[in-house]
Order: C-alpha cells, then sequence, then structure tokens
C-alpha cells in the first residue's frame, strides 16, 4: 500500500494572464511558481521518495526538480496535460462565451475539445498511469514507500474524483491549485485520500517509522482515528 503525493506545478505566466496553455510547449514556470515550487519541496522535507513521475511538460519537468532535486524524473505520457485541441493557447474569459464551457462545468463527462481529447480519455489515462505506477512502486519497495506525482490542475482533480470514488462530473467540485501537494494511499478494498490541495504544513509524517513496518489495514478508522502522529508512534 504505496503511498503517491500529487503535485501540481507551479505557476506559469499563462496561468496569470489566464490563457490555457495546455500542451503548447516551452511553458516555464514564473518567478512566484518556482517560489511555490521551492515552499512545496520544504513542506517535503524528511521524506524519501521510492521514484519520482513527470508529465513531460515543461513546467512539470521544472517543480519536479525543484521538489526532489536529487532524483530524476521518470516521464509518463499519460500525467500530461489534457488535450484541449482548438482551445489552446486562448483566454478563459473568452472560452467562457462557448457552448462548450458549460458542458466543461455541468457535464465534463460529455465534454470533447474541438480537434483533442474527452475529458473522459483524460481521466481514463491518469487514472490508469497512477494507479499503475503505485502497484509497481508497492511491488518494487514495499508498502511504506512514498513516491511523487507531478502533473496538472485537470488531471490531478481526475485522479482525486476516482480515489473518492466521485463521477467525473462532479470534479469541477475539487481545487487543485499551483504547487499544491494531494495525497493519496491506495489499498486492495479502497483508496484512502489523506490530503487534497494542500499548500501549507510539513508531510514528513508520511514517511515509515525508522527500522519498522507500519501496519496498514485497508479498514477505515470508525470515528476518524487519533491522526498520523499517533500512528506512527504505535506502529
Amino acid at each position: 500500500m504505496a503511498t503517491v503525493i500529487l503535485a501540481r506545478h507551479g505557476r506559469t505566466a499563462a496561468n496569470a494572464t489566464g490563457v490555457l496553455a495546455g500542451r503548447t510547449p516551452g511553458v516555464h514556470l514564473d518567478d512566484t511558481g518556482k517560489q511555490q515550487a521551492q515552499r512545496a519541496a520544504e513542506r517535503l522535507a524528511g521524506l524519501t521518495f521510492a521514484g519520482v513521475v513527470s508529465s513531460p511538460l515543461q513546467r512539470c519537468r521544472e517543480t519536479a526538480r525543484l521538489l526532489a532535486p536529487d532524483l530524476r524524473p521518470v516521464t509518463e505520457q499519460r500525467l500530461s496535460e489534457c488535450d484541449y485541441g482548438e482551445w489552446t493557447g486562448r483566454e478563459l474569459k473568452t472560452l467562457a462565451k462557448e457552448k462548450l464551457w458549460r458542458t466543461v462545468q455541468a457535464q465534463p463527462s460529455a465534454a470533447r475539445f474541438p480537434g483533442g481529447e474527452s475529458l473522459q480519455e483524460m481521466s481514463a489515462r491518469a487514472v490508469a498511469a497512477v494507479r499503475e505506477r503505485d502497484a509497481a512502486y508497492d511491488a518494487e519497495a514495499g508498502g511504506d514507500a512514498v513516491w511523487l506525482a507531478v502533473s496538472h490542475g485537470d488531471v490531478i482533480k481526475a485522479v482525486l474524483a476516482d480515489a473518492l470514488g466521485m463521477h467525473l462530473d462532479a470534479f469541477q467540485r475539487i481545487m487543485v491549485d499551483p504547487a499544491s501537494l494531494s495525497v493519496v494511499r491506495y489499498t486492495p478494498e479502497r483508496a484512502f485520500v489523506v490530503t487534497m490541495n494542500s499548500s501549507s504544513g510539513p508531510l514528513g509524517h508520511l514517511a515509515p517509522p525508522p527500522g519498522r513496518k507500519r501496519r496498514r489495514s485497508s479498514d477505515a478508522a470508525v470515528g476518524g482515528g487519533a491522526g498520523p502522529e499517533a500512528a506512527s508512534a504505535t506502529s
């Protein structure tokens, strides 16, 4: 039962100006985005990653290097940004006037971007990538393995919706800010969403206790449990 930290890339100039960058090449982190990623890296102090997986797009690879400077990220095409087709490079305020915009907002499972992919297709590939990688790290490094996946806002929202058991039509209820960190632990029976869209606070408690293995269960703690500190103390 490995644990994945889903990190959205830091801010870009396209984010700041309301442009849908999509898969446009050469979109880099701006100065604010670099600072966001560096602050996120500080939150990961004390964690040893079994691996780092990144979308192939530049802004994610830059973020991955800042989050885990000692590890070379593995490129995962299925974690790439949604292919927005003809919407790519256009301003959000203009796109909001399109008829398809309302479908994207209210029924994303029915939305297909002109000349691009559907949100259903994006969700399917991203969820499959994360679940397959998680199972591989679990098999290779053990159930206490923690790994990092760096991707994009809509992609991470789709992965979180799946982990929460939500229909894709509800995924717009989830917020995923630049350089935010979300944490999911998969088990044979269910996924546990540990953290979503967090931008403050250390995550070192995700590291396994030194010299010991956690006794993890697929069961949810009735009443909510005592939290990670108590779990570490009693493992």
